[in-house]
C-alpha cells in the first residue's frame, strides 16, 4: 500500500509544476504504479475530493474544524493571525501550525488508510455526531507529518490549488490507461466521479459504500452565459428554442423498474426532501425515464416563490410532512436523457424535447414555457415576459445541439436580467493561492436610510482584474482600521457597485439578508458612501422577488 506521504509529496511536485501537460504526465505515472485498489481514491484526492461524486454521506467537516482541531494538537491557536498572514493559502498555514510541534511523528499513513478514516467520519451519524467526527479528525490529523496535514487539509475544503482540475485528471487517466482523452472523458459523462473511472480502467469494481444508489447519476449539462438575446442569436444561429429559466434546483431523476431516484445539481441524493416529485414519477408507470428538470418554490396559490424559499425545503430529511404542507414545491421538466433503457444524450435537443413533450403528456408533467423562432424581435419580447413573471431569465437552445454531461458546450446558452446595487466596502480577507499578498475577498455593506449606519450584506472576490486587486489592495491599506484571523476592516470609503442575481435570507449578518452571485462591476469613483444603496431599498427587492407577479402569459 502507498504512503500517504507519497501522495502528499506528488501533489507538492504539482504545486511546483505550471505545464498542464507534465501535470497530466506525472499523475498518469503515479497512478499506474499504484496498487489498483488505491487508484479510486487517489485520483478522487488529487482533484480535491474525499468521497465519490454523488456520496449521500457527508463529511461535515469545515475549515474551521480543521484549523482548530490542528490547533489542539499543537497548542498554537494563539499564532493563527501571524500564520494567516504569511501562509500562500490555508494547507500551508495548517503546515505550518503543525511544524511548531516538539516532535513529528513517523509517516505512517497510507491512502487506503485516510479514504477509510473518510469513510468513517462521514457515516457518524446520531447523538454527539459533530464530537466523534472531530474526535476521529483528531486522530487522523495526529498522526500526519506536517506535508502530510497540509493536504488532508486540502482535501478536506476541496482546494488543492496544484493545477489538477477535473479535465486534466481526465487526461492523466487518459495517459495511465492508453486510451484517448474523449474515449475518458465519455466514460466520466456517464459515470460522473473521475476515481470511479480510475477504478474500472485499473480493472477494479469501483468501490460501493453503505447507502450509495445503484442508479448513477449522469453530470448535468452546462450552458454558457449570454449578454442578451441578440448575442445568443449570433453563438447560436438564426432558429434555435428559448425556455422559460426558472429560479428553483436542478435535479435529475431517475425512474428505474418502479422505482424513483432523485439527485441535486452535485449529484447528491436528495429523493426522501422531495416525495411529490416521487408521487409524479408514478404516473409513468412501468415505463422508464431519466429526465433533467428543476424544482420551484410556490406559495398556496401556486405562484412561483423566490430560490431561498425553495432552501426550506430542499435536503431536508425530517418532517417531510409538515415542510410539505408549509413550502410546497412544483416540478418543471425540460429534457429527457433516457428513455426506456436507452441514453439519449446522443440525439438532438430537437428529437429529445419532442420525446419528452409526449411522455410528459401522458404522465401530467409540467414543462417550462418554450418558444421556437427565427425572429430577433419574437425572441426578445419572449426574454421581456419571463422577466416580467418574475422569472431569472431565458434559456437558449440549439435545436441541434447533443447533451454533453458535465461540459459547459455552446449549445446551451443562459440570458439573466443583471441586477447591481451601489456599496461601501467596510473590510477584506487577504487572498489565497494566485492572489496571495492581496486584499481579495471584500466584505460589502449598503447603509441605513435614516441613520447611515452600514450593514453588511455580502462577500465577493469576482469582477476585478489582477491590476485593479493590487490597485484596491494599497487602496484599502491606507484605510485600515484593524485586522483579525486574517481579515482587514477598512474605513467605509470605496463604493462598488455589484452586479447580482437575486437577494435571500441570511441569518450570518444582522441585515438578515444577503447577495447571491455577486460580483464587482466598477468602482464608483463618483460617489460617496452616504450615496451607496440602502437595506430598506434592498428590502423592497427582497419583497418583490419573494412573491413573484403573475403573467398573462405564464400558466404558473
Amino acid at each position: 500500500m502507498a504512503s500517504f506521504l507519497d501522495f502528499a509529496e506528488i501533489a507538492q511536485a504539482l504545486s511546483q509544476t505550471h505545464s498542464r501537460l507534465q501535470i497530466a504526465q506525472t499523475v498518469g505515472d503515479f497512478l499506474a504504479v499504484l496498487d489498483p485498489a488505491e487508484t479510486e481514491s487517489c485520483a478522487r484526492f488529487l482533484i480535491g475530493r474525499s468521497l465519490a461524486q454523488g456520496e449521500t454521506a457527508k463529511l461535515n467537516v469545515s475549515g474551521r474544524a480543521v484549523w482548530r482541531t490542528a490547533a489542539e494538537i499543537v497548542g498554537g491557536e494563539d499564532s493563527g493571525e501571524e500564520i494567516f498572514a504569511s501562509a500562500v493559502d490555508f494547507g500551508e498555514a495548517i503546515e505550518m501550525l503543525m511544524r511548531l510541534r516538539r516532535e513529528q511523528p513517523a509517516p505512517t499513513l497510507t491512502i487506503a488508510g485516510v479514504a477509510q478514516v473518510f469513510g468513517e467520519i462521514a457515516a457518524i451519524e446520531g447523538r454527539s455526531a459533530r464530537k466523534r467526527k472531530l474526535d476521529a479528525l483528531r486522530d487522523l490529523l495526529a498522526q500526519a507529518t506536517a506535508l502530510e496535514a497540509k493536504y488532508l487539509a486540502k482535501i478536506l475544503i476541496g482546494e488543492m490549488r496544484h493545477g489538477m482540475s477535473e479535465g486534466v485528471m481526465i487526461d492523466a487517466l487518459a495517459r495511465m490507461a492508453k486510451l484517448t482523452a474523449a474515449e475518458v472523458r465519455r466514460m466520466h459523462m456517464l459515470e460522473g466521479d473521475l476515481g470511479r473511472v480510475a477504478a474500472t480502467l485499473r480493472g477494479v469494481r469501483p468501490a460501493k459504500s453503505a447507502g450509495a444508489a445503484a442508479i448513477r447519476p449522469l453530470k448535468p449539462m452546462l450552458a454558457q452565459p449570454a449578454q442578451d438575446v441578440a448575442e445568443a442569436f449570433a453563438i447560436v444561429g438564426r432558429e434555435f428554442a428559448l425556455e422559460h429559466k426558472l429560479d428553483g434546483a436542478r435535479v435529475q431523476i431517475h425512474r428505474v423498474a418502479g422505482e424513483t431516484r432523485i439527485f441535486s445539481r452535485r449529484l447528491n441524493e436528495i429523493t426522501p426532501s422531495l416525495p411529490e416529485v416521487v408521487e409524479a414519477m408514478e404516473r409513468l408507470g412501468d415505463r422508464s425515464a431519466i429526465l433533467d428538470g428543476e424544482v420551484i418554490a410556490v406559495n398556496d396559490e401556486g405562484r412561483p416563490l423566490a430560490f431561498q424559499e425553495l432552501m426550506r425545503r430542499f435536503r431536508r430529511v425530517r418532517e417531510i410532512d409538515r415542510l410539505r404542507a408549509e413550502q410546497p414545491i412544483r416540478l418543471y421538466v425540460f429534457d429527457l436523457i433516457g428513455l426506456d433503457g436507452r441514453l439519449l444524450i446522443d440525439q438532438t435537443y430537437q428529437s429529445r424535447t419532442e420525446a419528452l413533450a409526449e411522455l410528459a403528456a401522458s404522465a401530467g408533467l409540467e414543462m417550462p414555457k418554450r418558444l421556437v423562432t427565427t425572429s430577433l424581435a419574437e425572441a426578445e419580447q419572449f426574454f421581456a415576459d419571463a422577466i416580467a413573471a418574475g422569472h431569472e431569465g431565458v434559456m437558449a437552445k440549439a435545436l441541434e445541439s447533443r447533451y454533453t454531461p458535465g461540459a459547459r458546450g455552446r449549445g446551451w446558452l443562459k440570458i439573466k436580467r443583471v441586477q447591481t446595487l451601489d456599496l461601501v466596502i467596510v473590510a477584506a480577507d487577504w487572498g489565497y493561492g494566485r492572489r496571495h499578498g492581496w486584499l481579495s475577498n471584500y466584505h460589502l455593506a449598503a447603509r441605513e436610510e435614516h441613520s447611515g449606519k452600514l450593514h453588511e450584506v455580502g462577500k465577493t472576490f469576482k469582477g476585478l482584474t489582477d491590476d485593479q486587486f493590487r490597485e484596491m489592495t494599497e487602496r484599502l491599506l491606507a484605510l485600515k482600521t484593524g485586522e483579525h484571523a486574517g481579515t482587514v476592516e477598512v474605513r467605509p470609503e470605496v463604493v462598488v457597485e455589484v452586479a447580482y442575481s437575486d437577494i435571500q435570507r441570511s441569518p450570518q449578518y444582522e441585515s438578515a439578508m444577503a447577495l447571491r452571485f455577486a460580483r464587482i462591476v466598477r468602482v464608483r469613483e463618483d460617489k460617496a458612501p452616504g450615496e451607496a444603496d440602502t437595506i430598506e431599498a434592498m428590502a423592497r427587492e427582497f419583497e418583490r422577488q419573494t412573491l413573484k407577479p403573475r403573467s398573462r402569459t405564464d400558466n404558473l
